[in-house]
């Protein structure tokens, strides 16, 4: 389908600079189009950030945010004298000066050894602009994150460009984590960083070994939301909570099982304790208790043994204190 211009509304009209269309429309957020657009449409009177915001439907600080963001590609500059900002003519970019820090153009990802993390950089619009232009690669990978994650923010610009050129990850293995980030529904640039940095540390750098490293993920995961609903939690496990439930599916306890444990220790204490859970499950381990059914019949058993004997403070039953050993011995 074609479209044209309806000419009948261009009885007046304002210009845009050609480099916002030629290099922004994909780098710059919806709120920014709309900071700028307003500020253009105002030429030769300074602009507040209350104005901006009042007139576009924007907040404040996006608007302050969205004027520094044009500022820092030397679209807008800062009104001398006055709280507010004007408009200079738009500059043609031009490569940033070759550094050690910078994104390189190319990268050769079967030459890459394994990645180590570095300190992240913030890029400014242009350079982003240039490594979109430079690369291919991260052209393409801002092309499929902004369909899955809507348009991107400069955070999220500069995490996909970190992770790719400075981690070292290939396309493909950032865009499953990006797909895996949405299933659990955590898409924060700090959350998709810190797996994409264990990734890098532990050689996940290939579309294969990046899908197994998702299963595994999502099998604890979806053990993991088992146990918080048997554990009647709210919030998400702590690390500590974490590593007893890392423990836990390791040793192959069944959520059955844990969840019984559970029952067990609300009725001892009356509390939530992942540290009492535990000393129960491995009690019964020890023991050789593997399913409910084994411990319900050692508890039966224990009940009848104390139904059927008597037992003095001086002479106790061995088979209860048996008992006592293998269920209470912690």
């Amino acid at each position: 389908m074609e479209y044209k211009a309806n000419s009948g509304v261009w009885g007046t009209m304002f210009g845009v600079p050609c480099v916002v269309a030629d290099n922004f429309l994909k780098l710059a957020t919806g709120e920014q189009i709309k900071a700028l657009l307003y500020i253009l449409r105002c030429s030769g009177r300074n602009c507040t950030d209350e104005e901006i915001a009042l007139n576009t439907g924007i907040s404040v600080q996006q608007a302050a945010d969205a004027i520094l963001f044009w500022e820092q590609v030397n679209v807008l500059t800062p009104a001398s004298g006055a709280a507010g900002n004007s408009i200079i003519s738009a500059p043609q970019i031009t490569a940033a000066p070759a550094q050690e820090s910078q994104p390189a153009a190319e990268i050769n990802k079967d030459e890459v050894p394994k990645a180590v993390p570095r300190a992240k950089q913030n890029l400014n619009p242009s350079e982003i602009a240039q490594a979109v232009s430079d690369s291919k690669d991260i052209s393409e990978l801002f092309k499929i994150a902004e369909s899955a994650l809507g348009p991107l923010s400069h955070t999220q610009q500069n995490s996909l460009i970190w992770m790719y050129s400075y981690l070292g990850l290939k396309t493909e293995v950032i865009i499953t984590l990006i797909y895996y980030c949405m299933s659990v529904e955590k898409t924060n640039s700090g959350y998709i960083e810190k797996i994409a940095c264990t990734w890098a540390e532990n050689d996940i750098n290939s579309l294969e070994s990046a899908q197994e490293e998702v299963q595994r993920l999502t099998a604890y995961n979806d053990f993991t939301g088992k146990i918080m609903k048997k554990f009647e939690m709210i919030r998400r496990p702590t690390q500590k909570q974490n590593d007893f439930i890392e423990q836990w599916k390791k040793e192959g306890f069944s959520l059955e099982l844990i969840g019984y444990a559970y029952e067990r220790t609300i009725e001892q204490i009356n509390k939530l304790s992942f540290d009492y859970i535990n000393k129960i499950l491995i009690s019964w381990k020890n023991s050789g208790y593997t399913t409910v059914k084994q411990v319900r019949d050692a508890e039966s058993s224990f009940k009848n043994s104390r139904s059927n004997r008597s037992r003095t403070d001086n002479n106790p039953d061995p088979d209860i204190e048996k008992y006592k050993v293998v269920i209470n011995k912690f």
